[in-house]
């Protein structure tokens, strides 16, 4: 257990460090991509609803402190999204590398106009639908391309991180 809440804090702290240094100069079109979607759409996927709702709510957080964002609005997001997730998992019967890629592109465009449109009521928004919208298509294809460089790493690392069943007769 202590070994899948290491792993799991990690990925957190390397996402937001990754995404606030090295991808906040890399930017795609004006825009950086969400590290924490792709992890944690990919994680619910792996391993289910809970782990997708947990992971989403404690990275969100995390990331609400360390870089000084409204609190709560990223956690909410990224909680929702990885409960359902998780819970769409159930459905995805395709061993395909491509249903990842594609399930971050889609889902991170709602993630991202969710976590705006929060943002907007609590007035730290001031953008215009079309640019709102094209902000968040230009994030989801940047996260589609990173997808297929994460999963297999972090596949690995969250079935790797398992908590081990032990049998006893």
């Amino acid at each position: 257990m202590i070994r899948r809440i290491v792993a799991l804090t990690g990925v957190v702290i390397t996402a937001i460090v990754l995404q606030s240094t090295v991808f906040g100069q890399i930017k795609l079109f004006g825009t950086k991509p969400e590290l924490l979607y792709i992890v944690t759409v990919l994680l619910a996927i792996i391993e289910g609803p809970q782990e997708g709702m947990l992971f989403g709510f404690f990275g969100g957080m995390a990331q609400d402190f360390f870089l000084n964002q409204p609190k709560g609005v990223t956690a909410l997001t990224l909680t929702l999204l990885g409960y359902t997730m998780g819970l769409a998992r159930q459905y995805i019967v395709s061993p395909s590398p491509i249903l990842p890629t594609l399930l971050v592109a889609v889902v991170t465009v709602w993630a991202v106009c969710f976590y705006e449109g929060g943002s907007f009521l609590l007035g730290d928004l001031e953008l215009s639908s079309v640019e709102f919208f094209r902000i968040a298509i230009l994030i989801a294809a940047y996260d589609a391309l990173l997808t297929p460089l994460a999963y297999p790493v972090l596949r690995r690392l969250f079935e790797g991180s398992r908590p081990r069943k032990v049998v006893r007769f």
